[in-house]
C-alpha cells in the first residue's frame, strides 16, 4: 500500500469548502427552531421533544449515506453525489420551513406542517454533511487529518457565523421582527431563503473543485480494497469489530452532544427571561432576544474558530480536549448569572472552544484508529450515532429536568456545564496511542 500523499493547504480547504454552506443551514436550524415552534404556540416544557427529530434523522441517514457511497463508484464521484443530492433538498426545505405559520392552517396543523419540514430538512443537512467527513477519510493521510479536520471546524464555524447573525441583520436593515400571532417574522423567513442560496452555490463550488480517486487510486492507498467494501457487512457486526477508541470517544461524546442540545433548545427563553424578562412569545423582547440569541451564537462561532485555530499548536490532544470541554463548561455555569446582553458575549466565547474541540478532535482519533478496516464511510455514518443518540436521550429528558430545576429555562444551562465537565473527565479514558 502506497503512503497517501500530503496535499496542499488549499487541496484540503477545497475537500471541506462545501461545509460552509451546510453549516449555514445547521446554523439556521439550530438558532432559530426552538423560537419557529414556541411563535407557533408550544408549549416550553415540550420543546425539547421538537428537538428529537434532527439528532433521529441524523442516526438514521449518516449510516445509510456511509454504507452506500461505500459501494457507489461513478463517474461523479463516491461521496459527492450524495453531498449534491442531500443538498438540493435542504435548499427546497428551507424555503418551506420558516413559512409554517404562514399558509392559514391551524395551530396544530401548523406544528405538524413545521415538524415534517424539520424532518425532511435533517435529513438533508445529515446527507450533505456525512460525505465531507468521509472525503477526508478517504484522501488524507494520518499526518494531514488534524490539520483538515482544523479546517472543517474553521469552514464549519464560519458558516455558522454568517447563519447565526441574519435574523439580526436582515431586522437592522429594516425588515419585520414582528409578526402576527403564530406567524414567522419576515426576518427569520429571509434569512433561510438566502441561507438556502449560499448552501447550493457552496456544493457546487466543491462539486467543482474536487476530485475523488478512482477505484483503482483508492486501491492504491487504502489496505481496504474497493471491491472488499461492496461486501455487505452488518451495522451489528461492525461494531463489535469497532476499535475501542471508537467506544471511548463516544463516551466523551455523549455528554457533549447532551450539553449543546439543552444549549439550542432553551437559550432563546433564557435570554428572553435573564434580559428581557418576559416569558410571551408574541411579545417584542421575546422576538428581540431571539434575535439576540442569533449574535450570541455568532459570537460562540468567533471563539470556536479562534479556539480551532490554536488546537494544532498543543502538543498533548487529551488536554487540549479536556481543557476545552472545561471552558465550555464555565461559559454554560454564567450565561444565567448574566443579565446584561452585551456582557453574554464572553461565557459564549467560552463555550465555542469547546464546540471547536467537538467539532475537530473526535474525527480525528476516530479515523486514525480506522485505518487498516474496510467499511470506512459506515464506521464513520455509525460514529454519528454518538452524537444524535445523547440528543435524543437529552430531547426525552428535557421537560423533566425542566420541572426539576424549577422551570426556570436559565437553569438549564448549569445542566449544560455539569455536562461538559463530565466529558471532560472522560476523556481520560482515551489512551494516547489513537489505534488503541
Amino acid at each position: 500500500m502506497t503512503q497517501k500523499p500530503n496535499l496542499s493547504f488549499w487541496k484540503l480547504w477545497n475537500l471541506s469548502f462545501g461545509f460552509f454552506g451546510v453549516q449555514i443551514a445547521y446554523a439556521l436550524q439550530s438558532a432559530n427552531i426552538s423560537r419557529i415552534f414556541a411563535t407557533l404556540g408550544a408549549d416550553p416544557h415540550n420543546l425539547s421533544y421538537f428537538w428529537i427529530l434532527p439528532p433521529l434523522m441524523g442516526i438514521l441517514v449518516q449510516p445509510i449515506v456511509g454504507t452506500l457511497s461505500d459501494r457507489t463508484w461513478c463517474r461523479f464521484g463516491r461521496r459527492i453525489p450524495y453531498l449534491f443530492v442531500g443538498a438540493t433538498v435542504a435548499v427546497l426545505v428551507m424555503c418551506l420551513l420558516p413559512n409554517a405559520g404562514s399558509f392559514g392552517m391551524a395551530v396544530g396543523t401548523a406544528m405538524v406542517f413545521g415538524l415534517i419540514s424539520l424532518m425532511f430538512l435533517d435529513t438533508s443537512i445529515n446527507m450533505a454533511m456525512q460525505p465531507f467527513k468521509m472525503l477526508v477519510g478517504d484522501m488524507v493521510n494520518e499526518e494531514q487529518k488534524s490539520l483538515a479536520y482544523s479546517i472543517q471546524s474553521f469552514l464549519c464555524n464560519a458558516g455558522s457565523l454568517v447563519g447565526y447573525v441574519f435574523p439580526f441583520f436582515f431586522t437592522a436593515l429594516g425588515i419585520s421582527n414582528e409578526a402576527a400571532k403564530g406567524v414567522i417574522p419576515d426576518s427569520v423567513i429571509y434569512s433561510f431563503y438566502v441561507g438556502a442560496a449560499i448552501l447550493i452555490l457552496c456544493v457546487i463550488f466543491t462539486t467543482a473543485k474536487v476530485k475523488e480517486w478512482t477505484p483503482a487510486e483508492y486501491a492504491e492507498y487504502n489496505e481496504a480494497q474497493p471491491q472488499t467494501e461492496k461486501k455487505c457487512a452488518g451495522w451489528i457486526t461492525l461494531l463489535k469489530n469497532a476499535p475501542t477508541m471508537f467506544w471511548k470517544v463516544g463516551l466523551v461524546q455523549f455528554f457533549c452532544w447532551a450539553a449543546f442540545m439543552y444549549m439550542w433548545t432553551y437559550t432563546n427563553g433564557t435570554i428572553a427571561e435573564t434580559v428581557w424578562h418576559t416569558t410571551d412569545v408574541v411579545s417584542k423582547g421575546y422576538q428581540e432576544a431571539g434575535n439576540w440569541v442569533g449574535v450570541l451564537f455568532f459570537w460562540q462561532a468567533i471563539g470556536s474558530v479562534l479556539w480551532a485555530m490554536a488546537l494544532p499548536k498543543f502538543k498533548n490532544e487529551k488536554l487540549a480536549y479536556a481543557l476545552s470541554l472545561i471552558i465550555g463548561g464555565i461559559g454554560f455555569a454564567l450565561v444565567p448569572f448574566i443579565g446584561d446582553k452585551n456582557m453574554l458575549v464572553l461565557p459564549f466565547l467560552l463555550i465555542g472552544c469547546a464546540w471547536a474541540a467537538m467539532l475537530a478532535m473526535p474525527f480525528a482519533f476516530v479515523t486514525n484508529a480506522l485505518e487498516g478496516y474496510s467499511h470506512k464511510g459506515a464506521y464513520l455514518g455509525l460514529f454519528n450515532g454518538t452524537i444524535c443518540i445523547p440528543q435524543i436521550v437529552a430531547a426525552l429528558c428535557g421537560g423533566h429536568l425542566l420541572h426539576l430545576v424549577g422551570s426556570h429555562q436559565s437553569h438549564m444551562m448549569i445542566v449544560a456545564g455539569v455536562l461538559l465537565v463530565c466529558g471532560a473527565f472522560s476523556v481520560a479514558a482515551i489512551r494516547s496511542n489513537r489505534n488503541k
